[in-house]
């Protein structure tokens, strides 16, 4: 059972993503509502177990949640599994530090919570 994973910056994030590689976003449904990076797709680690079968075993997952903690645990959570996972460095709080596109779907300005 894997305990370590990969991690990767989140310049490399952006371009895997455009590339078509999954940003999945674990972070509550309140944190992504607030702002989240666009394209991310959210399912929060506290129903990732639950909902680990909505997402295709063969699809490289990128994970980002605000600052890498709890994408750490589930991109160990997704190796375990047998996908193919890495954890974004510093999370949504360094999406936006390094300028990365973040919105918010409720017409307000997005942000970090």
């Amino acid at each position: 059972m894997p305990e370590t994973y990969k991690e990767i910056n989140v310049k490399t994030a952006l371009e895997e993503q455009t590339d078509g590689k999954l940003l999945l976003d674990v972070r509550e449904p309140g944190e992504f509502e607030a702002g989240h990076a666009l394209g991310a797709v959210s399912i929060p680690l506290s129903e990732l177990r639950d909902k680990i079968s909505e997402i295709d075993v063969t699809t490289p997952i990128n994970v980002i949640c605000k600052s890498g903690g709890r994408s750490a645990q589930a991109a160990i959570a997704l190796l375990q599994a047998g996908f193919n996972a890495t954890n974004v460095q510093g999370g949504s709080l360094e999406w936006v530090a390094q300028g990365q596109p973040f919105v918010c779907e409720n017409g307000e300005e997005p942000k970090v919570i």
